[in-house]
């Protein structure tokens, strides 16, 4: 797999080794590959590898079967794609409820096959929906952007916000809960609050609506645990509507939906905000609490 990547260069003034090693998070073999094969040029110049690169100048990477090794995945449909938007490196989906973020098996049809298949080129995951969660996914490109955005992700740059339907009422209008998540033991399906074992999981809540028995909340995340919302809805007491594992009397679709993503663009700096709807979310809303 060749492929060129060409950036205008959204930073202030810096070396082209720092661009590569610090902005881009470009591995040190491949930074290798591109300096001794000459496959960085500045304003379609040749340039040394300390060479200044100023704000708006154009680089041009090329990158080889040997830097990134071509990845072949079975393509799905095209048509079963809802693009929210895209451009030359990302591209941010709607996902349905109901279908996986991507398989557990390599021959097995999930949402990342269609979106590589709507996109003409292997696709990967930058980010994941539960399979019962509807909402915006975002998917990275090409191999080289992928560590970028993990990095974005990991600094809690990529703001995640979702809309759930649960139980009961909230009497503070903003809280934010801290319990740790970690495995279930005896159910492979399952998350628990785990004060001993468990990993550090951060979900802010706000009260948007109370219904006559449910409240409409909005939730962002500061860590992506698996199940998080769930769990820590359920264990304190408002679990989500529709929820085949953590409600008690689940009917109806999840009512959680991922709503809304938000991050600055690591390689133009523009900030990106995308909305997504379910018409299963509203229909479902509007028929028992409206």
């Amino acid at each position: 797999m060749t492929f060129t990547v060409t950036i205008q260069n959204p930073y202030t003034e810096t070396t082209v080794k720092e661009l590569l090693e610090d902005h881009f998070l470009i591995p040190r073999k491949i930074r290798h590959f591109l300096r001794t094969k000459k496959h960085v040029r500045v304003n379609k110049e040749l340039i040394n590898w300390q060479s200044k690169v100023a704000l708006g100048d154009t680089v041009e990477l090329t990158f080889d079967e040997e830097d990134y090794p071509k990845k072949e995945i079975p393509w799905g449909r095209a048509e079963f794609v809802d693009c929210l938007y895209q451009d030359e490196h990302i591209i941010i989906v709607d996902k349905p409820e109901g279908m996986k973020t991507h398989g557990n098996e390599p021959t097995e049809i999930a949402l990342l096959n269609h979106v590589s298949a709507f996109v003409g080129q292997t696709c990967y995951v930058v980010h994941r929906l539960d399979m019962e969660t509807s909402g915006a996914v975002l998917f990275a490109k090409n191999p080289f952007i992928l560590p970028i955005l993990n990095r974005l992700l990991e600094n809690k740059d990529i703001k995640r916000q979702y809309w759930a339907l649960v139980d009961g009422h909230f009497s503070d209008k903003k809280l934010t809960y801290r319990q740790p998540i970690g495995r279930h033991r005896h159910d492979r399906r399952k998350r628990v609050v785990d004060p001993r074992n468990g990993q550090k999981a951060i979900t802010h809540i706000q009260a948007l609506k109370a219904f006559s028995k449910t409240s409409l909340i909005n939730c962002q995340l500061d860590t992506g645990r698996t199940h998080q919302i769930r769990v820590h809805l359920s264990y304190n007491g408002h679990p989500i509507q529709g929820d085949p594992l953590y409600h008690s009397k689940p009917q109806g679709r999840l009512m959680l939906h991922a709503h809304q993503l938000s991050f600055t663009h690591p390689l133009t700096l523009e900030k990106i905000t995308v909305k997504a709807t379910s018409d299963s979310f509203e229909k479902q809303l509007k028929r028992y609490h409206l």
